[in-house]
C-alpha cells in the first residue's frame, strides 16, 4: 500500500491553521463602542465627527476628539451605529454640511462565510481521513486490500526467496514420508493418473503429536515436487466478524486455483474442524461458517485443477465427521515420536553445521532422550550449542548435551541453601531409587543419580532405557511401581519416618497402577475390563454430561486392587533395602559428598547383580 502521511500532522496543521485565523481576529482594532442611531446624528450635527466608513447597514466612526459616551469611564475616539431598517436620506446632506469625509466599503459576505467554514471543512476533512484510513487497515487484516500478499503466506515467500524444503529435512519419518510420496508424482505428472481415469487426492490429514514434524513434511512435500505452498493457520480464519473467516477461505482456495499445481496446508486444524453443534455453550457461528466452506471449497475440486490440500493435527478424536470423509480429508498420514534410530537421524540433520567435539556419542545422546519430539531435539541440539559459546569453546562436548538435556527434562540448576539433615534425607531418598532400579530385573538400566536441586525437583534417578518399548509388559510396570516407591521406602527404612519429598512419586505410582487396573487388565480381582473414565472433554467439542459406566462396588474393587499393587511394590522395593543397605550406604555418602553419581560409579559401589534371582 502507498505511503502517505500520518494522520496526527494533519491534525497539527488544522489546529496551526485554526489558532492563525482566530490570532488574526485578535489583532484586529478593538470593536468600536455602539451608540444609539439618534446620539450618533446628534453629534454629527455638533461637528464632533471627523470621518465615516459606511458598510452596509452599519455606520463606524471617527470623533475629532476623545469624550466620554453614554456610562463608560474611559473616554474614546472610535463608535458605532446602525442605520434605520427604513434609511435615511437627510444623513449624506448632513455629512456635506458638517465636513465629514466618507468612506463606502461593499459588504464581503463570501469570505467572510469562507472564514467561518474553514475550521470545520479542515476538522470534518480530518475525520473523513481518519475512518477511511481505519477502515482501509481492517480490509487489510480481513483479507481486504493486499489479500494477494496475505495469501501467500510466509512459507511461500521463504520457499522462493531461499532455499526449498526436501525430504532429505525430515529425518525420523520414514514412514510418513513414503505416504505422501506418491502425492509428489501426482503434483508433477496428474496426466498419467487422469489417463487411467485415477481422481486426485483432495485432502491429506497429518495427525502426530506437537514437534513431530507435520508442518516441517509438508512444506518437504511442496520442495520435492516443485509446487506453490499456502501455509496458513486455521485460528487466522477467525474473527470477530461472522463472515470473514468464509470469505478468506474462498479467496485461498480461489488464488491456490489460479496458480496450480499447488499444495495448501492448513496448520492446527482442529481451531475450525471441531465437532459443529456441541460442547459447552453450543456451536460458534462464526468458526462454523468457515468451516462449512471448508467443506464446500473441498467438494467443488475437479479433475482438472491439481491443488492438495494438507492440514494438521495433533486431535483428529474432535474433528468433524464431514471433514474425514470420502473426498475430503479421507488420507490420513500418522507421526509419532521418533524412537532411538530416529533421533539419531534426527540429531545427524540437526548438527551439520554443529563443531562436534571427539567425545560425542550421537548413539548415547539419543538413547538419553526417550519421548523427544523433532522439535524438543532441535531445542537441544540449539542450547547445547549456546552452553558451547558461553563458554568461549570452538566444539560441542558431550557434558554441553548432558547439561541441556538436564536442563530440558527438570529445569535450570537452583542454588538453594539446603541444611545437612535435609541433604542427608535427599540423598537416602535417591539412593532408595537408585538401588532398586540397579536390583531389579525388568527395570531401566541406570544412567545417573544427583541431589542438585534443577528446576522443582531437588534431584533425581535418571534411567537409560537400551531398547524402545512399544508395549509394556506386566514385570516391568511392577518394576516402575517399586522404582518409584523406593524413595520413599528409603527414608522410612534408614531415617525411621518419610517426608513430602515423595509426593510426585506417590502421585505417578498410583496414576499407574490405575491404568494397570482400570485399563490394561492386570488385576486378578478386577479382570481384563475397561473402567476408565471418559477422556471427551467438553471444551473441545463433546458433551459435557459424561455418565459413569460402572457401579458403585466395582469403583470400590478398582480401588482396592490399586491399593494392592501398590503395596506389593513397597514390599518389593522393601526386600531389596534390607538386602543391599552396606552398599546403599556407601552411596548415600558418595551423593552427599560428590552430589552427583554416574552409572560406572553406581556399578562399582552396589557391586554384582546376581542379588537380582529371587527378588520377585
Amino acid at each position: 500500500m502507498k505511503q502517505v502521511p500520518g494522520w496526527p500532522w494533519i491534525v497539527i496543521a488544522a489546529i496551526f491553521v485554526f489558532s492563525m485565523l482566530m490570532m488574526s481576529q485578535v489583532v484586529r482594532p478593538p470593536v468600536e463602542t455602539t451608540i444609539a442611531y439618534s446620539e450618533f446624528k446628534k453629534m454629527v450635527s455638533d461637528g464632533e465627527v471627523a470621518e465615516v466608513t459606511l458598510t452596509g447597514e452599519s455606520v463606524t466612526a471617527v470623533l475629532k476628539s476623545p469624550s466620554i459616551i453614554g456610562t463608560q469611564k474611559d473616554s474614546t475616539k472610535d463608535l458605532q451605529t446602525v442605520l434605520p431598517s427604513s434609511g435615511d436620506p437627510d444623513l449624506l446632506r448632513l455629512f456635506e454640511e458638517q465636513g465629514v469625509v466618507v468612506w463606502n466599503h461593499p459588504v464581503e459576505t463570501g469570505s467572510n462565510w469562507f472564514l467561518t467554514l474553514l475550521p470545520w471543512i479542515i476538522f470534518i476533512g480530518v475525520y473523513l481521513y481518519i475512518m477511511r484510513r481505519m477502515q482501509g487497515n481492517l480490509m487489510d487484516r480481513f483479507g481486504g486490500r493486499n489479500s494477494s500478499d496475505f495469501l501467500m503466506g510466509s512459507a511461500a515467500k521463504e520457499e522462493k526467496a531461499g532455499r526449498r524444503v526436501t525430504f532429505d529435512d525430515v529425518a525420523g519419518q520414514e514412514q510418513a514420508k513414503k505416504e505422501v510420496a506418491e502425492l509428489v508424482e501426482f503434483l508433477k505428472h496428474p496426466e498419467d493418473f487422469k489417463k487411467l481415469g485415477a481422481d486426485p487426492p483432495r485432502g491429506v490429514l497429518l495427525v502426530g503429536p506437537p514437534g513431530t514434524g507435520k508442518t516441517l513434511l509438508a512444506r518437504a512435500l511442496a520442495g520435492e515436487a516443485g509446487v506453490n505452498f499456502f501455509n496458513i493457520s486455521a485460528s487466522e480464519f477467525i474473527e470477530m466478524f461472522v463472515g470473514v473467516g468464509a470469505s478468506r477461505v474462498r479467496k485461498m482456495f480461489d488464488e491456490a486455483k489460479k496458480r496450480a499445481p499447488s499444495i495448501i496446508f492448513i496448520d492446527e486444524l482442529d481451531a475450525v474442524g471441531r465437532v459443529r453443534g456441541t460442547g459447552l455453550g453450543g456451536g460458534n457461528d462464526e468458526r462454523e461458517q468457515t468451516l462449512n466452506q471448508i467443506l464446500s471449497e473441498m467438494d467443488g475440486f475437479s479433475g482438472r485443477e491439481t491443488v492438495i490440500v494438507l492440514a494438521a493435527t495433533n486431535r483428529p478424536d474432535v474433528l468433524d465427521p464431514a471433514l474425514l470423509r470420502p473426498g475430503r480429508f479421507d488420507r490420513h498420514v500418522t507421526l509419532e515420536l521418533p524412537d532411538k534410530s530416529a533421533r539419531k537421524a534426527i540429531l545427524e540433520v540437526h548438527t551439520r553445521k554443529v563443531p562436534l567435539a571427539k567425545d560425542v556419542d550421537l548413539d548415547l545422546v539419543s538413547a538419553g532422550c526417550p519421548g523427544f519430539s523433532g522439535a524438543d531435539i532441535k531445542n537441544l541440539v540449539n542450547e547445547a550449542a549456546i552452553a558451547a559459546v558461553r563458554e568461549r569453546v570452538a566444539e560441542v562436548s558431550m557434558h554441553h548435551f548432558d547439561e541441556m538435556r538436564d536442563r530440558i527434562i527438570m529445569g535450570t540448576v537452583r542454588t538453594l541453601a539446603i541444611q545437612p539433615e535435609e541433604q542427608h534425607r535427599l540423598a537416602v531418598h535417591e539412593a532408595g531409587h537408585t538401588a532398586v532400579a540397579y536390583f531389579l530385573p525388568h527395570a531401566d538400566p541406570l544412567y545417573k543419580v544427583t541431589i542438585i536441586p534443577r528446576g522443582r525437583a531437588l534431584g533425581g534417578t535418571h534411567l537409560l532405557p537400551t531398547e524402545e518399548r512399544h508395549t509394556l509388559d506386566e514385570e516391568y510396570l511392577r518394576d516402575r511401581l517399586a522404582v518409584s516407591l523406593a524413595g520413599r521406602g528409603a527414608e522410612e527404612f534408614f531415617l525411621g519416618s518419610v517426608s513430602s519429598g515423595a509426593d510426585d512419586d506417590i502421585k505417578n505410582a498410583t496414576k499407574l497402577a490405575r491404568a494397570m487396573v482400570s485399563q490394561w487388565g492386570m488385576s486378578d480381582e478386577v479382570g481384563p475390563i475397561d473402567l476408565r473414565q471418559s477422556e471427551d472433554h467438553p471444551f473441545l467439542g463433546r458433551e459435557i454430561a459424561q455418565p459413569r459406566r460402572f457401579s458403585e462396588e466395582m469403583s470400590s474393587r478398582v480401588d482396592d486392587a490399586v491399593l494392592k499393587l501398590i503395596r506389593e511394590a513397597e514390599e518389593r522395593g522393601l526386600e531389596i533395602l534390607k538386602a543391599h543397605k552396606t552398599q546403599i550406604e556407601q552411596l548415600i555418602e558418595k551423593l552427599e559428598k560428590d552430589e552427583t553419581v554416574n552409572w560406572p560409579e553406581i556399578d562399582t559401589i552396589l557391586g554384582p547383580k546376581t542379588a537380582k534371582e529371587g527378588i520377585a
